[in-house]
C-alpha cells in the first residue's frame, strides 16, 4: 500500500480548509452536512477547527455496494433533523471523485430553501469529473487511483 498523505499532511491541509471556511462565513451561523458515511472523520475534525456558529447534520449518498465499481447512486435526506431553511450550508464530503454525488445532492439540498449551498471535500481525483461543477473548498487534489483510509468507507 502507498502512502499519498502523511497525517501532518492530512492535518495541516484540513486546518487550512477550516481557515477558508471561516473566512469565507465571517462568523455567519452555517448548517454543515455531512454525507456519510464517508465524511464522518472529516467532519468530526473540521467542526473542531471551525469557531464559528454552527449546526451539524447528516445526509446519506451511496453508490458502491460491493466492491470498487459505482452502481446508481441513492440519497437519503431523511437524515436531516431540522431545516436549513434560510441558512448558509456547507456539504462536506470525502472525496469529490465523478462528482456525480454533489451534481445531485446540490439540488436536492438547494430545493430545502437555503440561503445558500455550498461544497467542501478532503479529496479531489485528478481527471475524474465528468460534471460541469468543482467543489468550493478542497483538502487536497490526489491522483486518479483507489484511496483509503481516513474513513474513507470501504465497501
Amino acid at each position: 500500500m502507498k502512502v499519498i498523505l502523511t497525517e501532518d499532511q492530512l492535518r495541516e491541509g484540513i486546518r487550512r480548509m477550516a481557515t477558508e471556511i471561516r473566512q469565507h462565513y465571517a462568523n455567519r451561523p452555517l448548517t454543515i452536512v455531512g454525507v456519510m458515511i464517508g465524511s464522518i472523520v472529516l467532519l468530526a475534525d473540521l467542526i473542531r477547527l471551525l469557531d464559528i456558529p454552527l449546526r451539524v447534520e447528516l445526509v446519506q449518498a451511496r453508490s458502491y455496494r460491493n466492491g470498487t465499481k459505482p452502481g446508481p447512486l441513492v440519497i437519503n435526506l431523511d437524515l436531516l433533523s431540522s431545516g436549513v431553511r434560510g441558512r448558509d450550508v456547507l456539504l462536506v464530503d470525502d472525496i469529490f471523485d465523478t462528482g456525480r454525488t454533489m451534481w445531485e445532492l446540490v439540488p436536492q439540498i438547494d430545493e430545502l430553501g437555503p440561503s445558500s449551498v455550498r461544497t467542501a471535500v478532503l479529496l479531489r481525483k485528478q481527471g475524474r469529473c465528468l460534471v460541469p461543477m468543482t467543489p468550493d473548498f478542497v483538502g487536497f487534489d490526489v491522483p486518479d487511483a483507489f484511496v483509503i483510509g481516513y474513513g474513507l468507507d470501504y465497501k
